[in-house]
């Protein structure tokens, strides 16, 4: 990851962020610093990342939710994030860019990491969400989304699937050319 004995990043992985983030080298250098001091060995756990999850949440049950995010930003499977695959994730859901965020919300949705997503792994992404609302505000939601399963049914049918229907990857490449042609 860096350099063992002086603890500061590598120069290879801190030029790969600077080529593919938003990210200067003094903005990675802060949050490497800050990486390694709240992670020494240089990983967060998915136990660790539900933890830091449900801070922000403190009256919703973040855990379902945070285990989606935690999957989708583990983009190597090894059951913990690097300070890069914690990089490339902070950058991918703050940058401005709306190909990325499409990107990061299909492997998000993607649950079985096949390339494609069923009515079943939206419902479970949907659910997800639901418990971080808290109970008064979902009473306030449109009749048509007030449960998870009928945002689901309703996002499903914005891409007009049946219901036994997937939308692939390439589903994703045809919204971001049609964003990008607008």
């Amino acid at each position: 990851m860096g350099n063992a004995k002086s603890g500061a990043i590598s120069k290879e992985i801190l030029e790969d962020l600077k080529l593919s983030t938003k990210f200067s080298e003094q903005e990675l250098t802060q949050w490497y610093d800050s990486f390694r001091k709240q992670c020494p060995d240089g990983r967060i756990s998915r136990p660790e990342f539900e933890k830091i999850y449900a801070r922000f949440f403190p009256e919703s049950d973040a855990q379902s939710y945070a285990q989606h995010v935690f999957r989708s930003f583990d983009t190597n499977a090894d059951g913990t994030l690097d300070f890069k695959e914690y990089i490339i994730a902070l950058h991918l859901t703050s940058s401005g860019k709306t190909a990325l965020k499409l990107e990061w919300a299909f492997s998000l949705f993607d649950v079985d990491r096949n390339g494609y997503i069923s009515k079943a792994e939206v419902r479970e992404i949907c659910t997800a969400i639901f418990k971080l609302i808290p109970k008064d505000e979902v009473e306030l939601l449109p009749e048509d989304e007030n449960t998870p399963e009928k945002r689901a049914d309703k996002l499903w049918n914005f891409f007009k699937k049946g219901e036994n229907g997937k939308r692939g990857s390439q589903c994703i490449a045809q919204t971001i050319q049609h964003i990008n042609t607008d």
